[in-house]
Formats: C-alpha cells, sequence, structure tokens
C-alpha cells in the first residue's frame, strides 16, 4: 500500500476505508472485512455513531493494532477546548484504543481554536499522533495553521470528479495540509457510475468507474476515503496500482468538474445552524 508523508514525519496509508452510514450492526464486520481486503486505514467519527464498533472490528481483525491507521473526528458540540477533553476520552473508550493515528476537527464551526489547543495538548502527551481538520475552506485552514503552534495535517474534504477543488487542493499542499478525499464517488449521484468519460476510461484499463477515480485521486497524491460494505468491492476499490491514467484521460476528467458541492454549501447558514442544533448521544 502506498504512503504518504504528513507535515509532522507520520506516514498515512493513500487509501482508507471510510464507514460513514454503515449501520452499526454491519460495522464490526465491514472492517474486519476491509481490513482482510488490505485497507490498513480506517476513518470513523464520533457523529457516525459507531466507533465502538470499528473498534470491536479492529481488535477482532488479525492485523496488529501498530500496523493500523485509524482517525476519528470531533463532532461540532463538542469542538472546544473542555469538549475535546471530555470527548476526545469517549472515543478512545469506545474505539478500545490508547492512542488514534489521526483526530481531526469534523467541522470548522464552534471554538475550533480552543478545540486546537486541546489536540495539541493530547498530541504531546501521546495520545494523537497527528491533529487535522476536516471541511475546512482553505483560508480557514491558513488562519488556523499561522496562529497556533501546529499546522494541521490534513484537510478531509469533499473531492470527486464533479467538485474538483482544483486551486484549494493546490493552496493546501503549498501550506503543507495534505488534501484527503472524502465522498470520491459522490455518492453514486449524477450518474457517476454510468459516466459516459468514466467508463470509457475504465473500460481501456479493463476497470470499474470507482477504480478509475480511486487512480485519479492516488495520482494526484490525495488520500483517499472508500466505503462499501461488500467484501469483493472492498477488494476492487484497492485493487488500483496495476495501471496509470494517461494525460488524455485526466483531461477527460477534468471536464467532469461543475466546481459545486454535490452536497451541501458549508457556507450555508442553514446547515450551519443545523449542526449547531444536533446533538449525538455519545
Amino acid at each position: 500500500m502506498k504512503k504518504v508523508t504528513l507535515n509532522n514525519g507520520i506516514e498515512i496509508p493513500i487509501l482508507g476505508f471510510g464507514v460513514y452510514q454503515i449501520p452499526k450492526e454491519e460495522t464490526e464486520q465491514a472492517v474486519i472485512d476491509a481490513i482482510k481486503a488490505g485497507y490498513r486505514h480506517i476513518d470513523t467519527a464520533q457523529s457516525y455513531l459507531n466507533e465502538a464498533e470499528v473498534g470491536q472490528g479492529i481488535k477482532n481483525s488479525s492485523v496488529a493494532r501498530e500496523e493500523l491507521f485509524i482517525t476519528t473526528k470531533i463532532w461540532v458540540e463538542n469542538a472546544s477546548y473542555d469538549g475535546v477533553m471530555e470527548s476526545f476520552q469517549g472515543s478512545l473508550n469506545r474505539l478500545g484504543l490508547e492512542y488514534v493515528d489521526l483526530l481531526l476537527i469534523h467541522q470548522p464551526y464552534n471554538d475550533v481554536y480552543g478545540a486546537w489547543r486541546a489536540m495539541e495538548e493530547l498530541q504531546k502527551a501521546g495520545k494523537i499522533r497527528a491533529i487535522g481538520i476536516s471541511n475546512f475552506a482553505v483560508d480557514r485552514a491558513i488562519d488556523l495553521a499561522e496562529f497556533n503552534e501546529i499546522t494541521p495535517t490534513v484537510n478531509q474534504i469533499e473531492i470527486n470528479p464533479f467538485q474538483q477543488q482544483t486551486e484549494a487542493i493546490e493552496a493546501l499542499k503549498a501550506e503543507g495540509i495534505q488534501p484527503e478525499a472524502w465522498a470520491p464517488f459522490a455518492e453514486g449521484k449524477n450518474g457517476i457510475f454510468t459516466n459516459e468519460v468514466l467508463t470509457s476510461i475504465g473500460k481501456k484499463y479493463n476497470k470499474s468507474v470507482a477504480q478509475v477515480i480511486v487512480r485519479w485521486l492516488v495520482e494526484n497524491n490525495i488520500v483517499v476515503l472508500a466505503k462499501s460494505t461488500k467484501p469483493e468491492r472492498m477488494a476492487e476499490n484497492i485493487d488500483v496500482f496495476d495501471f496509470q491514467l494517461s494525460e488524455e484521460d485526466k483531461k477527460a476528467i477534468a471536464t467532469l468538474n461543475v466546481g459545486e458541492s454535490q452536497f451541501f454549501s458549508h457556507a450555508d447558514p442553514a446547515m450551519i445552524k443545523w449542526m449547531a442544533s444536533r446533538r449525538i448521544e455519545l
């Protein structure tokens, strides 16, 4: 598995397995199957409400903890100094782990600066190997980096053929912040799996549309999070290191960019209010 070196020297597998929206009752087995398929990078969050099941999957897998890279995220209501200190221990307890490899602030709301100071302290205490952010606009990411001791290692954002975020990715990389893609398949929206450009590229290499998308992101040195509960799809999504896209392929994929989220805007006041009002029972 190819790895990317973060700005603090920690290595992260470029392909990760995400568990967002996987039902609790399926999560443990999905994690076991993903690790069996070759994934060593598992991504969860407080708000996914399946950290405990992820922890059971890790425990019941055949791979040692030190060979795995585990990410979780601090939800909005816990994004403060005290909120991180209190809720992160709960995350560790649910995961059954003594440390996580990467902790992210899930959304750019609430007291993110207080949250960041707590995360810096937890990293120095050995509870976290790397700290980062998720869904931060570039200006917010750079602001956090410039006015704190530790620069975020990662910004996990929506990146897919319809929302390519080329300028944001370049700006993040220039700051030393590793882009990480959630929803690389746009959750199947806009007929992505039958898109003529992507299917035609796939036929050239005898690969699926999903494999073409993952390969496109890998070649752009972007960490990719893919999700499936089907072992055969897990194996397929990770089998992307035996072909290479041509410049013609990349230009064709570039034409698919519509430059807007396939889900919602993080600058939408209504969405901010909804997230602020959402309370999760951990």
